[in-house]
């Protein structure tokens, strides 16, 4: 059995030799990252290093799946940073997942800055996509886009989400491009409006509502938006959303027929077993 004298030899030779095969597993399964990591404060934005929108569509033209992963907190984006993920969303499932709320209606836009700023800190690589709680976005294109340019200064993000194809929303979504902001659209379930939705409801279920969920996604690229999450609908429907847009479709529920798939939570349990 290693003594703990020979577990401290061994660590201190894989921190001195920098270029040690071990050094990576070491990290991996260490409780922190490297001192400069953590005490350096937030690193500037390279555009060689970062995914960009143009990243993206160079992914979506090679039909190369995109990967993107939701995370609430530091730790879990410095994790997702290290696997390499294509785009990081900062949701506003952390209501839910992190709060403890049954919706994601309750949670506020200063609570969501707060996730966005620690996800920045610990994510250099992936675009980072910040969520526009509910009640910050749905009043006028102007809350929009004021809600749009805090996430972006404050939350340190690269784009934002919105929900909905409503014409209010997608007048959002089209004043938000038009003020400079990359903009990710979000149709079939969208559990901001599960009052009106009764619940978690699967859509697309029906031609009607199959027909809306590509249609929605339609008019949000036509307002400039770069990609769109389909959550919970039919494969057929988010296949034929998929062939009938010319930007990535994101799935979550909605079968491997998309351009790219998202999980919608992040803990540090997974990269630990």
């Amino acid at each position: 059995m290693a003594t703990f004298s020979s577990i401290s030899k061994t660590l201190r030779g894989c921190l001195i030799k920098k270029n040690s095969n071990f050094m990576p597993t070491l990290l991996r399964c260490m409780s922190n990252v490297p001192e400069n990591s953590v005490y350096g404060g937030p690193k500037p934005q390279n555009p060689n290093q970062r995914v960009t929108l143009t990243n993206l569509r160079q992914k979506y033209k090679k039909n190369e799946s995109i990967t993107m992963v939701t995370a609430y907190d530091y730790p879990s984006a410095v994790h997702l940073d290290t696997a390499g993920i294509d785009i990081c969303l900062v949701g506003d499932s952390a209501s839910m997942v992190v709060h403890g709320h049954d919706t994601t209606l309750p949670i506020t836009l200063d609570e969501m800055l707060v996730h966005c700023r620690a996800v920045a800190r610990g994510a250099n690589r992936p675009l980072l996509v910040g969520d526009l709680p509910f009640g910050t976005y749905e009043s006028s294109a102007q809350q929009a886009v004021d809600t749009a340019v805090r996430v972006l200064k404050e939350g340190g993000m690269d784009a934002i989400k919105l929900e909905g194809g409503a014409p209010s929303r997608i007048a959002a979504a089209k004043a938000i491009v038009e003020a400079g902001i990359a903009v990710m659209g979000h149709v079939g379930l969208t559990p901001q409006a599960i009052s009106v939705l009764g619940g978690f409801r699967p859509q697309g279920r029906n031609v009607d509502s199959a027909v809306k969920v590509v249609e929605t996604g339609l008019a949000l690229q036509e307002a400039g938006c770069f990609s769109v999450v389909l959550e919970c609908v039919p494969a057929p429907v988010a296949a034929a959303a998929t062939s009938a847009l010319q930007i990535p479709t994101i799935g979550i529920g909605a079968g491997p027929f998309c351009s790219g798939q998202v999980s919608i939570r992040m803990s540090l349990f997974t990269f630990c077993t």
